[in-house]
This record gives C-alpha cells, sequence and structure tokens, in this order.
C-alpha cells in the first residue's frame, strides 16, 4: 500500500488523539448506534480508520499495535483491504480482540470505548480484563477526526400495508405488552430498526438494501410507544397509520425520556441495545432487566400472509434467476464479474414489485469467488474464463418478501474436472440432506448443522462460515434469532421462520462453491407417538448446475430428491419464460440419471 493512502495517517491522527485524552487504546466496532449489521455510509467508522469494509468486525488500537479482526466470511477480503504494516489482520474466533488486548496492551492501560455504539455483550470480554481499565467516551473519537463524514440518512418512512403484513400493528404491540407485564416489566427499549419497521408496519430507505428507518423506540407495558426519530422522516400519511398510541419525539430528547422512567423495570437487550442505554437507565433510578429484544421472535415466526407474500416474492425472483442462468449460457460468455451483475439486476428489475437488492450481489468468478463475501469492483473486475467456477450469491426486496440464493455454474465448454466435480456434489448432498430434515419441536440450528457438512467432512473438507441465518420479510437478509451453525443457539426453530440453507466449500486462489437456498418451518407429520415435528419447504426456485454433479456419488435418494425439485422449478417457473429459455430450463431440469 503506498505511503500517500490515508489509512496509516488516519491511524497515527487517532493515535495523537488518544493520547491527548489520556487513553491507551481504543476499541473500534463495525456497529453504528442502533448496532445492526448493515450501516449508513455515514457510520463505517471501522471502514474509514482500517480499509476494512466488511460488514463484521473490529478493531483495537493501541499506541504501537493495531489489529482488525473479522470471522472465517471476510479473513480473505482482510488481508487484501488492509495495510499489513499497520494492522495485524487476525481471525476473530481463534483470536478473540479481547484475548489480543489482554496480551498486548501494557498492565493499568486505560481503552477507550463508545457506549453508544458497543453492546453489553460486546463489551463483556473486555471487562475482566486483568489490569485493563474500560474508558466511556464522551464522544465518538473517530468522529472528530472524520472531517468528510457523509451526512445522515434523511429518506422518509413509508407505510407497509396489511396486505403484505399480515397483521395490525396494534395486534403485534399488544401482544408485545402482554409479554412485558408477564415478564414483569413496564417498559422495552428497541434499538433494531427492522424490530421497529415490524412493531409499527412501516418501513424506509436509511440503509441500502434494507428497507428500515434508522430509529429508538420505547416499548410500554400500555402498548404505546415512544418513537425517537426525525418528524421530518414522517410523512402525514405515515402520522396517521402510526395513530396516536405512538409519540414522536426528535432523537436529541432521547436521554430526557429515558430519565422519566426513573423507578421503572425496564428491558434491555444486551445484543442489541448499546450499554449506554443501561448506564443511562440506572442512573435515571430504574432497574435494568437484561432480556432479549422482544420483537425478535415473534418477528422471525412469519404470518400467514407473509408466509405467502415469501412465496410468491420468490417465485417471481426465480423468474429473474432462471432467465439470468440462461443468459449466462448462451449469451453471458467473457463478461465481467460486473456486467453479469448489471444484468441479474436487470432481469430482477422487469419482476413487477421489485424494490432492489436485498445486499450487494456477490459475482465471483474464479479465485475471486473463494472470497466468500467478495463484493467487485472496477477494480477487482474481472471476465469470466472459459472453464472455470462462478459464484453468483444475490438477492431481492419485494414487498411480499425477501429473497437470497447462491448458484454456482461452470463456464465451460469442456467438462469440468472430476475432482470439481466431486466436491460440488458434496456440497449439494449437504444442502438436500439438510433442506429435507425432519426434526422435533424444539430443535436449535446447530443440532442440525452437521447434516450440511457432513458429506464434506467424509472428503476432509470443510467451510468457515454458518450454514443458515434467517431472513425478514421485506426486511434485512440477515435476521435473527435462529441460525443453523456450529455455534451454540439456544433458539428453536419454530414454525413460519425462514432461514438460509447454504452449505460451500472455497479454495483460496482457485475458486469457491455455495449453493443456497431459501427454507420455511413448517410443521410435519407427527410421529407414532404424538409428538410434534417440523420440516423445511424449500422457496428457493432456479436449478443447479447439472455439468457439476457427479450421479454415482450423489446416489439414489439425492437423486431422486434433486429430480423432484427440479421438476416443481420446471412446472412453476416455465410459464413464466420466453420461448428459448424454457428450452433451456427443460434441459437444465431434467431428470437426473443414475449410472
Amino acid at each position: 500500500m503506498s505511503p500517500a493512502h490515508p489509512f496509516p495517517h488516519r491511524l497515527a491522527a487517532l493515535r495523537a488523539l488518544l493520547k491527548e485524552n489520556g487513553l491507551d487504546g481504543l476499541l473500534v466496532p463495525h456497529s453504528d448506534e442502533y448496532l445492526g449489521e448493515y450501516t449508513p455510509a455515514c457510520a463505517e467508522r471501522l471502514a474509514w480508520l482500517t480499509g476494512f469494509t466488511g460488514s463484521a468486525g473490529s478493531a483495537v488500537v493501541l499506541a504501537t499495535k493495531a489489529a482488525v479482526f473479522s470471522d472465517g466470511r471476510y479473513t480473505t477480503q482482510m488481508v487484501q483491504e488492509v495495510d499489513a504494516s499497520c494492522w495485524a489482520c487476525l481471525h476473530s474466533l481463534n483470536t478473540p480482540p479481547a484475548t489480543w488486548l489482554a496480551t498486548t496492551a501494557a498492565p493499568g492501560s486505560r481503552i477507550g470505548y463508545d457506549p453508544r455504539v458497543m453492546s453489553q455483550s460486546a463489551l463483556a470480554p473486555f471487562l475482566s480484563l486483568p489490569g485493563i481499565m474500560l474508558v466511556p467516551t464522551p464522544q465518538n473519537l473517530i468522529d472528530s477526526l472524520w472531517t468528510d463524514r457523509p451526512s445522515l440518512p434523511a429518506a422518509p418512512a413509508f407505510i407497509h400495508p396489511l396486505e403484505y403484513a399480515g397483521e395490525a400493528s396494534a395486534n403485534k404491540r399488544a401482544g408485545i405488552a402482554a409479554e412485558l407485564s408477564h415478564m414483569g416489566q413496564d417498559a422495552a427499549v428497541l434499538s433494531d430498526s427492522a424490530s421497529i419497521a415490524w412493531l409499527l408496519n412501516i418501513r424506509g430507505a436509511d440503509i441500502p438494501c434494507t428497507p428500515v428507518v434508522l430509529a429508538f423506540a420505547v416499548i410500554h407495558a400500555d402498548a404505546t410507544v415512544d418513537l425517537f426519530v426525525s418528524e421530518a422522516k414522517i410523512p402525514p400519511d405515515v402520522r396517521s397509520w402510526l395513530g396516536p398510541d405512538i409519540r414522536l419525539h426528535d432523537p436529541e430528547n432521547l436521554h430526557a425520556v429515558l430519565n422519566t422512567l426513573g423507578g421503572a423495570h425496564v428491558g434491555v437487550d444486551p445484543a442489541t441495545n448499546a450499554v449506554w442505554f443501561t448506564q443511562v437507565l440506572e442512573t435515571a433510578g430504574a432497574t435494568v432487566c437484561p432480556t432479549p429484544d422482544p420483537c425478535l421472535l415473534p418477528k422471525a415466526c412469519k404470518n400467514t400472509t407473509e408466509q405467502a407474500g415469501m412465496r410468491a416474492a420468490h417465485l417471481r425472483d426465480g423468474v429473474a434467476v432462471c432467465r439470468f442462468l440462461h443468459w449466462l449460457e448462451t449469451q453471458g460468455q467473457g463478461c465481467t464479474e460486473l456486467e453479469a451483475a448489471d444484468r441479474l439486476e436487470a432481469f430482477r428489475a422487469e419482476q413487477s414489485l421489485y424494490r432492489g437488492p436485498s445486499f450487494p450481489t456477490i459475482s465471483g468468478s474464479g479465485p475471486n469467488g473463494a472470497i466468500i463475501h467478495y463484493r467487485v469492483t472496477p477494480q477487482s473486475d474481472r471476465r469470466l474464463g472459459k472453464n472455470e467456477v462462478y459464484l453468483c450469491d444475490s438477492g431481492g426486496q419485494y414487498p411480499d418478501g425477501t429473497t437470497d440464493i447462491t448458484r454456482t455454474v461452470w463456464t465451460g465448454p469442456d467438462a469440468p474436472p472430476d475432482a470439481l466435480r466431486t466436491t460440488f456434489t458434496r456440497v449439494l448432498k449437504g444442502n438436500l440432506a439438510l433442506g429435507h430434515a425432519r426434526f422435533p419441536a424444539g430443535t436449535t440450528g446447530p443440532a442440525l448443522d452437521a447434516l450440511a457438512r457432513y458429506a464434506l467432512w467424509q472428503d476432509g473438507l470443510e467451510y468457515d462460515h454458518g450454514t443458515g441465518h434467517g431472513v425478514g420479510s421485506f426486511l434485512s437478509v440477515h435476521e435473527g434469532p435462529a441460525r443453523i451453525a456450529k455455534a451454540p443457539s439456544a433458539i428453536a426453530l419454530a414454525d413460519g421462520m425462514v432461514l438460509s440453507n447454504e452449505p460451500g466449500f472455497y479454495q483460496p486462489g482457485a475458486y469457491g462453491i455455495r449453493l443456497e437456498t431459501l427454507v420455511l418451518v413448517r410443521p410435519a407429520r407427527q410421529a407414532q407417538t404424538g409428538r410434534a415435528f417440523l420440516e423445511f419447504e424449500t422457496l428457493t426456485l432456479a436449478p443447479f448446475d447439472r455439468r457439476l454433479i457427479d450421479p454415482a456419488l450423489l446416489g439414489a435418494e439425492d437423486t431422486s430428491r434433486l429430480n423432484a425439485y427440479h421438476a416443481q422449478i420446471l412446472q412453476q417457473i416455465a410459464p413464466f419464460l420466453p420461448q428459448d429459455a424454457q428450452n433451456w430450463l427443460e434441459n437444465a431440469c431434467a431428470p437426473l440419471n443414475m449410472p
């Protein structure tokens, strides 16, 4: 990296500021005040300081050393984006930030942090470090250096009507209020903009690809809500839609309203609320109850209207993706990654109700496909070569649903190598095994995760990311609280949840394979004992590349599953395709025969 690059200078300026403030270091999370995974440009402090643009990560700055941390999705990207002469790039699971700080900082070090952008859960590992004193800063130190910081988002909120939401806000608020009363709480703080959007049946455009309004809220046990958002972002029709039980406040008045809760029992989620809320409420004399965001679970369990909307959105999205796959095979030879992403976006834009991507398309050919969350830029853009692997992970936002799909294809014209077909088939077997699982009600995601990895493990292969994340309904493409991953989770999969099913394999410098479908959790037939069981309904409708499948390895059972899935795609998608694309889809979905 050139010495003229701004990041070393920014690090030096921050260190000088730390010294002025009597601090020996600083914690720099990726999160903003709302603790969302995705942040507006004005809150990308980690990227401004380090150059790392991933959606998950953090940094720790000391007087002479500094490190950037992220998980397996971003380790390759992190090394490419960060100046190694200034920063150590570390895997956050192998070397947690608190562990690095404990072994690197001098005894007695005073480490600053902004309590407005760190949750109690994120701060907890640092609180018990011997010889380390954590010091809350009165303002964010990065902001004082970031002179050309973008403005706060100002997009207006808009109504999410009942034809898509399926349940009135008053009913949702009554349910949450009843839960608060049951727990003995007078109120709960909401920082998750997706929770607020779901609760009030509104949407917005404050974050790219995620239709939310950045806001804070306090819901009370009488089902009223204090909503902290600029009044300029609430048009008259939205104000009327919210109704008299929603009290609007300027965000500047948040501290003052929290001070009125002295003596109350207030729920604060240690994971989704900034620790600042706990500090303010306790100072005001409130009793803070560390309980999960009360909207997370009911939001994740889609009602029947939202489930039907998800199916309709995936049908439309499947038409666009199939048109793209047909174009890629018949006309897209030699296109660039950006051109491919743009063509897919154009096909989606032709679908009714399309509102934009649900995340920036991951369009990775050859070695770029091995970067799990690769984002193509004009600088990284490469042409799809002959006889290589192309991975495309993309999604769409529709008012009735959110989609997320990954397909990995062979560019041809020659047959793919046998070793590649073997690996692809093992990834496919994992997708099919998980997608056809039946499991008792109460099962958590970690209990299912090995189903997706088993075939890969038998060949000594693994992938360094979770297998499944929740997906919102015209909300965030990454939604909690349930997940399918090796990491422990106490949240059981429940009827109405939508999750991804995305095993993969990545060979750095060569290729990446990921096969992602979205699945809906639904009731299955009961066992003979009468015990309730659940199963998955696959929502995604796009074929897997038959050229990359080894039928002998796939086996009879998985071949039958694949053929049934492809027959469903053909039946549902073909009527909406032009004739040439129909002909292609018939071949792409033709039954696979055992050798």
